[in-house]
């Protein structure tokens, strides 16, 4: 698969980069037919730092407390929170950042020690890839059972704009990668021409069929 793969670089600084690999992958609930592969972002210092610092420039009127990281955005988040202390409305600010965990239920819970993070706390919720909102839905239901108040939306790659009234902030847009699919399997044109499935995906990555 990675020999198919093409390096998308952000059209605002071309250290950032992702990269993309066509073929007929499925999620836990669509099915799309290209892999977005965000590893040098989440993983790379340096790529990381400068990512964070692009998405940081779309956030730097918004008042924030605590940075929610999901889906491995932990470097980001820590960069991003360090340049958000550094410029706009939240200069000096002490950030904190936290990862949910996920129950046998598949439910996101915070432990209670870091609880007083989240009650009455602005968050900005930061995800790796959003496709259809449903791991954004099931975050702000976290956070409402918590009381925190949501106040922005980050991603590295997303291909939705909006979600509970507020815009989602991306890096990269599906407008980045030519012909993007992402539909419900039922609905998948791939599968209707008998084209087999390459790979499973999720925010770790995948696992070829």
């Amino acid at each position: 698969m990675e020999d198919r793969a093409t390096k998308i670089e952000l059209r605002k600084n071309s250290r950032v980069q992702m990269s993309i690999i066509p073929g007929h992958y499925a999620t836990s609930h669509s099915h799309v037919n290209y892999y977005v592969d965000l590893t040098s972002v989440k993983t790379g210092l340096k790529t990381a730092k400068e990512a964070a610092k692009e998405l940081g420039s779309q956030f730097s009127a918004t008042h924030v407390d605590t940075i929610i990281c999901l889906e491995g955005t932990d470097i980001l988040g820590a960069f991003l929170a360090e340049h958000l202390s550094q410029a706009g409305i939240n200069v000096d600010e002490d950030i904190s950042l936290v990862t949910p965990e996920t129950n046998s239920n598949n439910q996101l819970i915070f432990r209670d020690n870091v609880q007083k993070k989240i009650w009455g706390k602005r968050i900005l919720l930061l995800i790796s890839s959003a496709s259809t909102g449903k791991s954004i839905n099931r975050a702000v239901e976290c956070l409402q059972y918590y009381s925190g108040e949501l106040v922005g939306i980050g991603a590295i790659f997303s291909a939705i704009k909006a979600i509970h009234g507020m815009e989602v902030r991306s890096l990269f847009t599906e407008a980045d990668i030519p012909n993007y699919i992402n539909v419900l399997p039922a609905d998948c044109p791939m599968c209707r021409s008998g084209r087999k499935v390459d790979a499973l995906i999720n925010s770790f990555g995948y696992s070829k069929l």
